[in-house]
């Protein structure tokens, strides 16, 4: 499994761990990956997702999943986000059908 975050897009970095003898050997810094669940108002449904702790202020931030989603690049979202992203667009597009 990548260690990618699904709603951003951030990855594994790499660099240099640095001793007090300045010798340099490569190292890598992971993201902080949590494996949460999400809800869709719009759907209302929910979405299990791996997600960094960031993306997770980010999501907060905005006001939950479908603000989020609305405002986010589809290059950095998982397919399984793009489609999901997809669907609540089509579905506050549909007229609302109002039950009389």
């Amino acid at each position: 499994m990548a260690r990618r975050c699904e709603l951003t897009g951030k990855g594994v970095l790499t660099g240099n761990n640095v001793s007090h003898a300045v010798n340099k050997t490569r190292r890598r810094f992971l993201p902080n990956l949590c494996n949460v669940t999400l809800s869709s108002d719009v759907l209302g449904r929910s979405v299990k997702v791996r997600a960094s702790a960031a993306a997770l202020r980010s999501v907060e931030h905005k006001g939950g999943l479908d603000p989020f989603l609305a405002s986010a690049r589809e290059e950095n979202l998982s397919l399984q986000l793009q489609r999901l992203k997809r669907e609540i667009a089509k579905s506050k597009t549909a007229p609302e059908v109002a039950s009389a």
